[in-house]
């Protein structure tokens, strides 16, 4: 089993995927940045002589809730976006620790900021207004907003009277709870919008792949009204003058037989226009399949490239169709299997043969289906082999796809 380092995991992730892990990721640095705030303000050197016990206990409480709000976290976005998750147990675990941890670090702490600064608010305050922070960044991803702020007002509330009996200076209370509020807003409103971007770019992702479903769908319903528009009236026809020579034929009248003639003439008819249809519908123009190309490629942000030369009418219509069938299926490629930002469509002349050349980035890591041995690649050797043709994929600088596919003339 091959081993993949992080920086190949992350080439192998899609647009949805890689913005995910960057607002997750996000969300977890919030988590973490408790810990050495906490740790700076608690261990400074006017604290630990002097109150020894409360500052290991706020390390203690800290780095806990670090770790218990980053499976909050991870399980509250996982709720966000609709997948299974735990996040109901793991905010009630994160909220208690938060309101049981701060009483234990206020009741413990100083009620001042020390000698030197008695006006100040104490260290233990800083430390209960960051695990008040860490609680409620997971609770503004997995509740509404109106909830959310509720659960923030009322940690506030709950912690409140520890700063009472702390004996905490009442300006210093009043400020540090108006501040807290005002923090703790900004940080719902802060941990709410990753969330929503995250749901946002997998809706965008979920559309595009419904938008391509549909065109299938569309594309399938044309050429169903095709068929109804030939086969319909000729059909009908068919069975009228059927009947009408059955009837003839029983009263023994010669007519039937010229009614069968026409019956007979009438099917060589659908048998020809079913079959003009789905020439149509399988003949591939050179240079419309290059417009239609450039204007698909075009609609989803890929800049594309295409150069036919001057010669591309001389060649012959079989050589046309086929490479025709080559631009069409690349096109599709690019759109269902890379991340492609820029496309090169080059027809030229090599030895007789007529060289197509297709290249596009934003290949991921993880190996394609179109590469070695995908059904639209297998059915394009196919049809190049039908011409005495070939289609080789050459190897390509990372993260590009290239493809030749060469004809003779």
């Amino acid at each position: 089993m091959q081993v993949r380092g992080p920086i190949r995991r992350w080439k192998g992730y899609g647009k949805p995927q890689r913005a995910e892990l960057y607002f997750r990721w996000s969300l977890y640095l919030m988590a973490w940045m408790m810990l050495p705030i906490n740790l700076l303000v608690s261990a400074s050197p006017g604290n630990l002589p002097h109150y020894g016990t409360a500052v290991q206990v706020a390390l203690v409480v800290s780095l806990a809730s670090t770790l218990v709000t980053l499976r909050a976290y991870r399980t509250a976005l996982d709720h966000y976006l609709k997948r299974p998750s735990e996040y109901r147990r793991w905010l009630a675990v994160n909220a208690a620790l938060t309101v049981v941890g701060s009483w234990t670090v206020l009741l413990l702490g100083p009620s001042t900021g020390g000698p030197m600064n008695p006006h100040a608010p104490p260290f233990t305050a800083v430390v209960a207004t960051a695990l008040m922070g860490a609680a409620i960044g997971p609770t503004s991803v997995a509740l509404s907003l109106p909830r959310a702020f509720l659960t923030g007002l009322g940690q506030i509330l709950l912690i409140a009277p520890a700063m009472v009996l702390a004996r905490f200076d009442p300006g210093i209370t009043i400020g540090l709870l108006v501040g807290a509020a005002i923090g703790l807003s900004l940080l719902i409103g802060s941990c709410r919008s990753f969330a929503w971007v995250t749901a946002i770019v997998w809706e965008l992702d979920a559309a595009r792949e419904a938008q391509s479903r549909l065109a299938v769908a569309e594309e399938r319903l044309r050429f169903s009204r095709d068929l109804h528009d030939v086969m319909g009236r000729n059909l009908t026809t068919i069975a009228l003058k059927s009947e009408l020579a059955v009837q003839l034929a029983r009263r023994g009248r010669a007519e039937a037989a010229d009614q069968m003639a026409e019956v007979q003439r009438i099917a060589q008819d659908s048998q020809r226009e079913v079959r003009d249809v789905i020439r149509g519908y399988r003949t591939a123009d050179l240079h419309a399949e290059a417009i239609g190309a450039r204007a698909v490629l075009r609609s989803a942000d890929v800049a594309c490239e295409i150069d036919l030369g001057k010669d591309a009418d001389q060649l012959p219509p079989p050589v046309q169709s086929v490479l025709g069938w080559v631009i069409r299926e690349a096109t599709t490629n690019v759109l269902r299997h890379s991340e492609a930002a820029h496309c090169l469509i080059r027809l030229h002349r090599e030895d007789g043969r007529a060289v197509l050349e297709l290249e596009n980035d934003g290949v991921p890591e993880v190996p394609l289906p179109s590469q070695g041995g995908g059904t639209g690649l297998r059915g394009l050797r196919e049809r190049l082999a039908a011409h005495d043709g070939e289609l080789t994929v050459p190897t390509a600088a990372p993260g590009t796809f290239r493809m030749l596919a060469a004809v003779p003339i």
